[in-house]
């Protein structure tokens, strides 16, 4: 019997760029800067550095701003359509947010899923930023796999340590930093997706 192996052509990841995409997305939407910076509850100025790259907004901000266009924050960060349950290492659709030091891949495809997994690299002193914010998966689970987290879920505040795991519901307001000194590598799992 001859041994077969499944070779595929290796894409680029998919890098999303913030700022252009909401840009894009307001657009497409034939709103103006100032429409938008309204329903988001921002001025122009901040989201013209936005859509510039200028400013990094919190995630909780992000979140204003998917609202604002009438979206979850999932379906702003959606990728294109993907064919396979495999996401090669390479091939990850990654978003990365320069003010909050942090980078997040994607390790599971598509949001019609029932899970989403996250693969979040934190720089010390990175994280969501300082308002907390919630989202539509019904619970979500954070790993730590190295270095330190802290998060505050509500009024309830937890440090993480390598190897640590807390569940938690996603529709409670959270936030976390890397308070460490080495950049931390945390695991969020979703479900169901709302990335």
């Amino acid at each position: 019997m001859a041994d077969t192996t499944v070779v595929t052509a290796s894409a680029p990841p998919v890098e999303v760029a913030l700022g252009a995409r909401i840009r894009t997305l307001r657009r497409d939407a034939g709103m103006t800067l100032r429409q938008l910076a309204d329903k988001a509850g921002f001025t122009e100025s901040f989201l013209s550095q936005v859509e510039r790259g200028v400013a990094s907004p919190s995630i909780a901000s992000v979140q204003r701003l998917a609202h604002g266009l009438g979206l979850s924050i999932g379906e702003l960060f959606a990728e294109p359509p993907r064919s396979g349950r495999v996401v090669r290492r390479d091939e990850r659709r990654r978003v990365t947010y320069p003010g909050l030091r942090a980078v997040d891949e994607f390790l599971t495809v598509g949001r019609d899923a029932r899970l989403q997994v996250i693969e979040s690299t934190i720089e010390p002193g990175g994280g969501t930023g300082d308002e907390a914010y919630a989202h539509e998966s019904d619970e979500e689970v954070v790993v730590v796999l190295e270095g330190r987290l802290e998060l505050w879920v509500g009024d309830e505040h937890y440090v993480l340590r390598e190897g640590d795991a807390i569940t938690y519901p996603s529709r409670i307001p959270h936030r976390n930093t890397n308070t460490g000194d080495r950049p931390a590598r945390v695991l969020f799992c979703l479900t169901p997706p709302s990335y």
